[in-house]
């Protein structure tokens, strides 16, 4: 329910656009969740002699067990040896065993990505021809079966949880502090508790499963417990069930000591206090996913778990102040109606969420596409032009919310006519059209609405006539008074139509919140789109001759220093036995020359026992190096090393096996 958008709201709003158009152009290199950047031998790769090993390249470090890599033979037969082991930079090998037969081979992965999100896939290569395999690898997916189904909905409920139990709090104390007081607004609240505190336990349980095998019995597994406790993820969820105890300490105070405050500033003291510690919890909890998550990894990693805290704190300020706002509205009683003040102060409160919502949210999506592209070529994109969508909607119904909250200050004569008819009942009047109180000595003829008297009272009626007679009596009046107040509230139309748009508004809400959860589990469009363009390189350059005979490797390296990543490629013409020319160009991830102090490159023959051959090539332009007659003494399967010096201390070296000759 946002006010008016006042001259100044409006340049805000202008200036916060120009940022997004700003940063969106300009965006420079992230990363989260991992995708594979490279691997050797290249996928669809047809080599003539059976590699040692393979590997794989990602975009950033990955968390691997020992079956995260596994090669299999045209039989479905695992080829590979060993523990998949980090060989350099975010490159990660297992060995094969010798003599491989010719045929195609399946290379199958499943990693946790640094945001601690499991990524799979497989691709194949081939050993002297391409041949038919039994593998199946379409259905390749860490989302796939029921455990993916039920983790991703453990996620939703978890959000879900943390938005209603914190963003229905924070409605009591700082717009209805009545509301600590109203049974059905301290189920929502408690509602939510329980939610995220299952949900959190779930996970915990389901975490093991998800990044390994699927399986369903492994839910329960003791062993893949005590591995997920170790892991960011793990340590994240703990983290988030100890605070969840602190939040229930919280939840009993706001609904037990301070409802029943009388003091004046003993409340006012309370409610400070309160509001400091919820605050404090709060924060924490919404911590627990920014530490573990997409704004854990990548770029401003530092700056961007903290806007993402204050985002998941905004969203729950609205939409949880929405949800504890539509059960007042429909749920609290006709004696505590949710009061016109209480709406007001709601609405500029999410006034101030909406524009904390497109402050970070501008941040978070240029942090995540990098490019105006991403929004349509990427998932990623298209779930957040519908986020995008559905807020704009929700803020539209909204602002209609706040057009039946002004009219509710017209509601006076409405109120003023209750007071008088609260007046008429006391002095004994009966208003006309309602039922005639019973007659005092009728004992048979039960109030309107009410149910019969409770047979095993007969026995105290006979003995107290005139008490239980009393009592009877001072029910059937409290059930009218209760009945005729909740239809002059029915009957304001000012109320009746905020009932409705705030349960529209709702409504929009849970979609939000499924769209939300949808987009945290999906790959960032700009690690998608550096995903593609690093496979389609691979791709071309894995034919390693073309008509002219040229061969081109691509290498990415990661020195380990400050802007130690990016691609190194070799262009060796005409890649033969005798003379060749080399070429060495060295990019950054985003495809931009840059110089190093350092480029070295050596030739090695292990069959023939000839090398290393060391090659330094002269610096020719910005990122580019060049070396003439380069000899290569004879054919066969050359591994290829380059050295790579991104300052004093920092370098590393990658290496690539090509036949030439």
């Amino acid at each position: 329910m946002t006010p008016t958008i006042a001259p100044r709201v409006r340049t805000l709003v202008l200036l916060l656009l120009a940022a997004a158009c700003a940063l969106l152009a300009g965006a420079g290199p992230a990363s989260a969740h991992a995708a594979v950047t490279g691997s050797d031998p290249g996928q669809g790769a047809v080599v003539d002699k059976a590699p040692a090993r393979i590997s794989l390249t990602f975009s950033e470090q990955v968390a691997m067990s020992d079956d995260s890599l596994r090669v299999l033979d045209p039989e479905g037969k695992r080829v590979d040896t060993g523990k998949p082991s980090n060989v350099s930079g975010t490159t990660y090998a297992v060995p094969l065993h010798s003599g491989l037969p010719d045929g195609t081979y399946t290379v199958a992965y499943q990693v946790v990505s640094a945001d601690s999100h499991p990524v799979a896939g497989a691709y194949t290569f081939s050993i002297g021809a391409p041949s038919k395999t039994s593998v199946s690898v379409s259905g390749e997916s860490a989302d796939d079966g029921v455990v993916g189904w039920l983790y991703g909905f453990g996620r939703y409920v978890s959000y879900a949880g943390f938005i209603v139990m914190a963003g229905g709090a924070a409605f009591v104390l700082a717009c209805w502090q009545r509301g600590s007081g109203v049974r059905p607004v301290q189920r929502f609240v408690v509602s939510g508790w329980v939610a995220l505190t299952a949900s959190t336990l779930a996970l915990l349980l389901l975490r093991g499963s998800f990044t390994g095998s699927g399986k369903v019995s492994d839910i329960f597994d003791l062993s893949l417990l005590g591995q997920v406790l170790q892991t960011k993820s793990g340590a994240a969820l703990v983290s988030r069930l100890l605070l969840l105890a602190a939040a229930a300490l919280f939840i009993a105070v706001l609904f037990g000591a301070y409802d029943k405050r009388e003091d004046a500033q003993e409340k006012r003291d309370l409610t400070f206090g309160l509001s400091v510690g919820g605050v404090v919890v709060a924060a924490g909890l919404a911590a627990s996913w920014a530490m573990s998550e997409h704004a854990s990894v990548g770029l401003q990693a530092g700056i961007a778990m903290p806007v993402d805290v204050i985002h998941l704190l905004a969203v729950a300020a609205w939409l949880g102040g929405l949800g504890a706002l539509l059960v007042a509205l429909y749920r609290a009683p006709a004696d505590t109606p949710v009061d016109r003040p209480a709406v007001r102060r709601f609405s500029h409160i999410a006034f101030g969420s909406v524009l904390t919502l497109i402050a970070t949210g501008t941040y978070q999506s240029w942090r995540q596409l990098g490019s105006w592209s991403a929004f349509t070529d990427t998932r990623y994109g298209q779930l957040l032009l519908a986020k995008i969508g559905l807020v704009v909607v929700m803020v539209g119904v909204a602002w209609i919310s706040r057009r039946w909250t002004g009219r509710l200050a017209e509601a006076a004569p409405v109120e003023a006519a209750a007071v008088r008819e609260k007046e008429r009942v006391g002095a004994g009047a009966e208003p006309a059209g309602d039922v005639a109180p019973t007659d005092a000595g009728d004992k048979d003829s039960p109030a309107a609405g009410e149910s019969d008297l409770d047979t095993d009272s007969d026995s105290d009626s006979a003995e107290h006539p005139g008490a239980e007679r009393a009592a009877q009596l001072a029910r059937q009046q409290a059930a009218r008074d209760a009945a005729r107040q909740k239809r002059m509230r029915d009957a304001d139309p000012n109320r009746f139509g905020l009932r409705r748009s705030v349960l529209a508004e709702a409504g929009i809400a849970v979609v939000l919140l499924a769209v939300t959860t949808v987009l945290t589990q999906t790959e960032p469009g700009r690690t998608e789109q550096e995903a593609k363009a690093a496979s389609s390189a691979s791709s071309s350059a894995s034919s390693d001759t073309g008509a002219s005979g040229a061969l081109t490797l691509n290498m990415p390296f990661d020195t380990g220093g400050e802007d130690g990543k990016g691609i190194v490629t070799i262009d060796i013409d005409p890649a033969r036995v005798g003379d060749n020319e080399m070429h060495v160009f060295v990019e950054r991830p985003n495809g931009r020359a840059f110089d190093i102090p350092e480029v070295k490159v050596e030739f090695t023959l292990k069959a023939k026992d000839i090398g290393p051959l060391p090659v330094v090539p002269d610096h020719i332009a910005t990122g580019h190096w060049s070396a003439n007659g380069v000899q290569i003494p004879m054919a066969g399967d050359w591994q290829v090393d380059v050295t790579v010096r991104t300052s004093d201390i920092d370098e590393v070296t990658v290496s690539k096996n090509a036949q030439i000759g």
